[in-house]
């Protein structure tokens, strides 16, 4: 809870203030989390409302009480103080303020999944279903529910009780609690009373209202006795009395009381004659006196929505005011009563509800009916939504601000005629006011974007971009030549984010991505700062060192780098790792670097030579993470061997081997200041361990999903961790009980980390955002949204006239092969597409996805036809067999399954391989079936009986594509040891093995007629084999990345080649020259940033990255 103007008498026991994070399990019977709720300082005479309600709400059980009454007579101060001294019959006690006019699905979310104590994570579409599911908690459990200001989601200026467009289904929830069997109670204050409380409240109904009036003449006074204020008991009576005894509106009056009256209660009396009505009114009267500075100031705090620092506030205006005359315009509006204070080490400045909501309807009249004046002072003036505000302030100020004004000016104007208006503006801003850092192009880029307007060919040149929120927004072929840009957001190139880490100072966010490129990020903020190009392929892990001068990368590319953090260049490059290098750490005195790989082992570093100080053997598989003891005495290692190893770093020999995981572990972490280690794993849990026994002192269940990453908020018990699930977890290490859940990220988290102060946690996934989360509240602060088009898989289509591709961003887009254009462009961001095949009659085409799911199209409509399920991890391969019937999957859970692609049901597991399946191929007649994998080996299957018929042997590394000839006597094998092997089908005996290419092999292809054979590898470049002497005819140049996937069209005329560089290319095959390249539109297709301002080098080249231009 946190200070109120609103003064508890001295009798009163005072409520206790929210529970700290790190405390909240502290109480096996009690979770509370107040949300938004008031520190009530007084409660003046409210003893008999207090009363009446405590025994609503404990003798009488009551399932819903309204608290009702006109802005700041203190409906909110007076729930918060019952709810505190209540606290402790329930077992749950959940606040929530609706001033932001929280959506119902959000609330609903989060109150399931506190009183379900985070277990209930996966909620039905359906609001009612959501409602039953939560009134299953209130009828299982006693709970405190509290929606305060609930008048925000009714509509103004209609019938009382009516709801806001898009908030009806509040109403919904209102008759469900109020009529349902339960044991809990649903506290709301409210101005107007909800239609459902009026129909359901009575005096023997568990639904009651409770209409709040003002204070009395005694306890008015009580509460104004330090304003200075004085006069008679007759006067203080009338003075109290004419203000309806409200006490925002009495608080307010005050301050012109003692300021213009000198406290003279009587003189004030006789000459302010006005009767106060409502709030407003006097409200009005106020702010007509306040000056033009003190009137910015409230119009920036109800923009921001929440407590704001004197920095903040004065960041934000067009023409800077100095801190002296901020301060005195500040102390003036404290004096009124007007802003409240928050904090105590940084004084933060608010409005009250009710002030709050005044200032916002004023700020969004004023937009709306200034937009096509000559004088658009608002829009110059204000930011309508900051882009760089905390992403759910964001969000609010989007509701709350932006979308009503952009309502009203499209009922005015309509969408064309916004379009035209927007194109005079900018022309006469450029003419007059051109390098005024405003806030007017930036809020037409806002209003552009919400109103999903085509901005392609809109002028913005040589003007001011302030607080423009552009991630996730085309702007192909924009001019934005000789802009200068304040605070605004971009989309950042970027793939799936493997890897996060926090600078020991706090100022800076690396992220490690598939792409092989690093980012830094300035925090707070999220403006890219620098961009570490060099490894080839993804970036696994990332570590600063202790001083926070250099930073560590490892990757796919078998190499360690350290890099210089303020530089970005790279210093040193570490070699002797014969395989993926999964994680690094450096020891607490930054004088030695841990890295753990693919290759079994742990090698040790000397920083400052780079040189390899010793091997470290024990693990039987892939070491994934590695983490030093704060004492750097201990280096702890996990394994996909399911074991953790802990190594004594002066002796370099293992000290103990941990085991009780029944998967691959994935990531281990130190407590900083406890003898505890925690492994995350693929067996969905997290583990802790006393390191001094080697005992396993809790399993932490929860998880419905692989566990990606663990990691040890700083100076607390507190331990994190994120999941393939979609959701990160903080965990109580003693209790062992879920404290929070974090949702937002849209696929796998593959990585997190904390602040060093612990304020913050960083993670990283699969969906290509780094989100930034308060670790108190729970709340997103940013998304920093990245985009990437590299094409993983292609297909053709029968006919040979369509060609479908599956993308990393979950994009799956079919093509007409003959003009090269998109035809139908298919999304569903969490199915994360990884493979694509068609049918052989050509009608469905089926997807493998990051979400373990294979998926059925339409291949004429792009209709999801259907979703099969049954693999626990990733789907890599899929494929049709040549009848049809068939659909065979493999799989990162290291199994093959066929499916009836009829009956859509799996008619057979096939097991047998140890690690990832990443290719599957059925021979021409259908009999046979080929798999490869992960464990270097590819097996033959009989397709009706599942039994293994051979295992083929020869590969010493990952194979990543099998192909059988068209005649059926031949398989090809492409794999990681960059060699394509030639088998035969019938003995398995390997007759040739191809060499050439300087990379891993990553797609082999036979062309129909049996006479050539495709290759396409990490090295980009394509090779077209002779099968009769098995030379190489053609080496294809073209591609700027890795070559992911070569197929040949029905025909046989013409090879594409899919490749990380986002193209698709169409070889002819008897030239062996280019014929046409595919790629999709960037988001930023030909935008012209020449002589751009305001951007880092670094998001320069994002932007060119993603299509803009500069002209030199």
């Amino acid at each position: 809870m946190q200070a109120s103007s609103l003064p508890v008498t001295p009798e009163i026991a005072q409520p206790d203030p929210p529970i700290p994070l790190s405390n909240q399990a502290s109480s096996e019977l009690l979770q509370e989390d107040w949300g938004e709720a008031p520190y009530i300082v007084n409660l003046y005479g409210r003893d008999g409302e207090c009363v009446e309600l405590e025994q609503w709400i404990g003798d009488q059980h009551c399932q819903m009480v309204a608290i009702l009454g006109m802005g700041g007579v203190g409906k909110t101060a007076l729930v918060a103080f019952v709810a505190a001294r209540m606290k402790h019959v329930f077992e749950f006690v959940f606040w929530r303020s609706l001033q932001n006019a929280l959506p119902l699905e959000h609330f609903l979310k989060q109150c399931i999944q506190f009183v379900s104590d985070q277990q209930r994570l996966e909620l039905p579409k359906e609001v009612d279903a959501q409602i039953s599911i939560l009134i299953h908690y209130l009828r299982n459990h006693r709970c405190l529910l509290v929606l305060d200001n609930f008048e925000s989601v009714l509509q103004a200026g209609q019938r009382a009780g009516q709801y806001r467009e898009g908030y009806a289904a509040y109403g919904k929830l209102l008759q469900r609690v109020g009529e349902a069997q339960q044991q809990s109670c649903l506290l709301l204050t409210s101005r107007e009373k909800p239609k459902e409380v009026a129909h359901l409240e009575g005096k023997k109904s568990p639904v009651r209202s409770l209409h709040l009036s003002g204070l009395q003449r005694e306890a008015g006074q009580h509460m104004l006795q330090d304003k200075g204020l004085f006069g008679s008991e007759e006067q203080w009576l009338a003075l109290v009395e004419r203000y309806s005894g409200n006490p925002l509106a009495l608080q307010v009056v005050s301050e012109p009381i003692q300021e213009v009256f000198e406290g003279n209660i009587a003189r004030f009396l006789q000459e302010q004659a006005i009767a106060f009505g409502d709030i407003n009114d006097l409200l009005d009267q106020q702010f007509h006196r306040l000056s033009e500075q003190e009137r910015e100031i409230m119009y920036w705090l109800a923009i921001e929505r929440e407590a704001t620092s004197l920095e903040g506030l004065r960041e934000n205006l067009v023409y800077p005011m100095s801190i002296g005359a901020l301060l005195e315009a500040i102390a003036s509006l404290r004096r009124r009563s007007l802003i409240e204070t928050r904090g105590t080490a940084q004084f933060q400045f608010t409005l009250q509800p009710a002030i709050m909501e005044y200032v916002t309807t004023s700020l969004f009249q004023r937009a709306s009916r200034e937009f096509d004046t000559e004088s658009p002072e608002v829009w110059v003036n204000f930011a309508l939504s900051k882009a760089q505000a905390k992403d759910y302030v964001r969000e609010s100020q989007v509701r709350l601000l932006l979308a009503p004004v952009a309502q009203r000016l499209l009922a005015r104007l309509g969408k064309e005629g916004i379009e035209q208006k927007v194109r005079d503006m900018l022309t006469k801003q450029r003419r007059v006011h051109a390098q005024l850092p405003g806030y007017l192009v930036g809020n037409i880029l806002n209003l552009l974007t919400y109103l999903h307007c085509d901005l392609r060919g809109f002028d913005f040149s040589h003007l001011v971009v302030r607080q423009a929120y552009l991630q996730d927004v085309m702007l192909p072929e924009v001019n934005f030549a000789y802009t200068r840009f304040i605070a605004s957001i971009f989309t950042n190139t970027s793939g799936s984010v493997l890897a996060v880490t926090c600078s020991p100072q706090g100022n800076l966010l690396a992220a490690g991505t598939t792409t092989g490129e690093i980012w830094m990020y300035d925090t707070p903020g999220g403006v890219p700062r620098l961009t570490c190009h060099g490894h080839t392929d993804g970036v696994w892990s990332l570590a600063f060192s202790p001083d926070g001068s250099l930073l560590a990368s490892s990757s796919d590319d078998h190499t360690v780098r350290l890099w210089d953090s303020h530089s970005g260049h790279c210093l040193r490059i570490l070699h002797d790792h014969t395989n993926r290098v999964r994680a690094i750490a450096f020891s607490p005195d930054g004088r030695t670097l841990a890295s753990g790989s693919d290759d079994q082992t742990i090698r040790l570093w000397d920083v400052s030579t780079g040189n390899c100080l010793t091997t470290l053997h024990g693990h039987s598989s892939r070491v994934w993470s590695v983490s030093f003891s704060p004492d750097g005495n201990l280096l702890a290692s996990g394994s996909t061997d399911q074991t953790v190893r802990l190594w004594d770093t002066s002796t370099r020999s293992c000290l103990a081997t941990l085991r009780g995981h029944t998967s691959w572990i994935r990531s281990v972490a130190f407590h900083l200041n406890e003898n505890i280690l925690a492994s995350g794993s693929d067996d969905q849990t997290i583990r802790l361990w006393d390191i001094s026994t080697g005992n396993c002192l809790t399993t932490l269940h929860g998880h419905t999903s692989r566990v990606w990453s663990v990691a040890f908020r700083p100076a607390s018990d507190i331990v994190g961790s994120s999941s393939e699930d979609q959701t990160i977890r903080l965990w109580n290490i003693h209790t062992g009980r879920c404290l929070l859940i974090l949702q937002g990220h849209t696929r796998g988290v593959r990585s997190i980390a904390f602040t060093s102060d612990g304020a913050m946690l960083a993670s990283g996934g699969d969906d290509q955002a780094i989100r930034s989360w308060d670790v108190t509240t729970g709340h997103c602060l940013q998304t920093l949204q990245g985009y990437t088009n590299r094409v993983w898989s292609i297909a053709f289509r029968s006919d040979g006239s369509t060609l479908a591709s599956g993308s990393e961003n979950s994009i799956i887009r079919l093509w007409d092969v003959k003009t090269g254009h998109c035809l139908k462009t298919l999304q569903d961001r969490s199915h994360g597409v990884l493979v694509v095949a068609w049918s052989p009659h050509g009608f469905t085409f089926a997807s493998g996805g990051q979400d373990q799911t294979i998926r059925l199209w339409d291949g004429n409509t792009g209709r999801s036809l259907k979703i099969l399920h049954g693999h626990t991890n990733w789907v890599r391969a899929v494929t049709f067999s040549p009848n049809g019937d068939t659909l065979a999957s493999g799989s990162e859970d290291q199994t093959v399954r066929l499916w009836d692609s009829n009956a859509t049901s799996c008619r057979c597991i096939l097991q047998g391989h140890t690690s990832w399946v990443r290719s599957v191929a059925f021979s021409p007649d259908g009999t046979m079936l080929a798999s490869g994998a992960d464990d270097q080996m590819v097996r033959l299957w009989d397709t009706k009986g599942g039994c293994c018929l051979n295992i083929l042997q020869g590969h010493t590394n990952r194979v990543r594509s099998i192909v059988f000839s068209p005649d059926g006597n031949m398989l090809a094998s492409g794999s990681e040891d960059q060699t394509i092997r030639l088998w035969d089908v019938h003995t398995g005996h390997c007759f040739n093995i191809l060499q050439g290419h300087s990379g891993w092999i990553r797609s082999v292809a036979f062309r129909p007629d049996g006479t050539m054979l495709a290759s396409g590898g990490e090295d980009q470049t394509i090779r077209l084999w002779d099968v009769t002497t098995w030379q190489c005819l053609h080496t294809l140049q073209g591609h700027s990345n890795r070559v992911r996937q070569v197929t040949f069209s029905p025909d046989g005329t013409t090879l594409a080649s899919s490749s990380d560089d986002g193209t698709i290319k169409l070889w002819h095959i008897q030239t062996a020259t280019c014929l046409n390249t595919l790629i999709s539109e960037r988001p930023y297709e030909r935008m012209n940033i020449t002589h751009v301002q305001g951007l880092t080098e670094a998001q320069k080249a994002n932007l060119e990255t993603l299509g803009a231009i500069e002209e030199r």
